[in-house]
């Protein structure tokens, strides 16, 4: 059994952790220089120039991308031959470090006194079995919560079908309009329980943007609904635009007969992601 030591994990959390505060992926960065070029009113134009001189700056002042440095998502990908004694802790501890030596804003708080932890922690942690492999992943996402405040669950009748699912993903991003901070990323779960769609939401956003579903249903639905939240006209920040989301990821499961449940996770522009793998 593969045993990766308590240093090393917390070592490779909080460097993968500032790194994600300061450096969007590529495939996000192409999709802004994509909607630079499609947009054509002049201040969408230039709210996607100022989004790729923020990356620009932010990587090399070594600053973080946007004040909110989130809360930490962190999904766990392990497999049977991996131990994972005191992961959490190990995680947490790599997560507190890098708040502190990456100068990120401490923005986890107790939800009643409002108290602040002082260190983005505790984590959000999920856990995945990994039944091929001997691979140990951790996943992890600094969530601004402008997005996240703007995110929505919905019980739906089964009787409501596609049109209903649409109707409901399509509210909730007219309803958030600026406040996510668009261009988006629509993560939505579709089916299996009230918990189980909110988490698929999350890990839809975790997926490499653009990337469709590898169900050609879903994934026909993934580009139809893209193209209609982006006829809304919200645009980038709201100013208007052809661009309010640069992709929408569905992740499934089987529901029971009598409920559809549907939630919408809505990331903003700042889609920071960091994903560490052990061998």
């Amino acid at each position: 059994m593969g045993k990766i030591s308590f240093q090393d994990i917390k070592e490779a959390v909080k460097h993968a952790y500032i790194s994600a505060c300061r450096q969007l992926p590529e495939a996000v960065l192409k999709k802004f220089e994509e909607a630079l070029e499609r947009e054509e009113k002049p201040l969408a134009k230039k709210v996607f120039q100022v989004l790729l001189d923020n990356q620009r700056i932010a990587q090399r002042e070594g600053l973080p991308l946007c004040q909110d440095t989130g809360i930490p998502i962190v999904i766990v990908r392990f497999s049977r031959d991996y131990s994972l004694h005191r992961v959490e802790e190990a995680i947490n501890e790599g997560i507190a470090e890098a708040v502190k030596e990456g100068y990120l804003r401490a923005s986890v708080a107790h939800p009643i006194t409002r108290k602040n932890t002082g260190t983005n922690t505790p984590a959000i942690i999920h856990y995945e079995w990994v039944e091929e492999g001997s691979a140990l992943e951790i996943w992890l996402m600094p969530k601004g919560c402008g997005s996240e405040n703007m995110s929505k669950l919905a019980m739906l009748p089964p009787s409501k079908g596609l049109s209903g699912i649409k109707e409901f993903v399509l509210r909730v991003v007219k309803e958030a309009g600026p406040n996510p901070c668009p261009p988006l990323i629509v993560g939505i779960g579709l089916g299996g329980s009230f918990e189980r769609a909110a988490y698929l939401a999350k890990r839809a956003l975790f997926r490499e943007i653009g990337k469709q579903a590898p169900d050609p249903e879903v994934a026909s639905l993934e580009k139809e609904l893209l193209e209609e939240i982006n006829r809304l006209g919200i645009g980038p920040l709201g100013f208007g635009g052809k661009t309010t989301a640069l992709a929408v990821h569905i992740e499934t499961a089987p529901c029971h007969i009598a409920s559809l449940p549907v939630a919408v996770n809505l990331q903003c522009h700042s889609a920071r992601v960091a994903k560490i793998k052990f061998l």
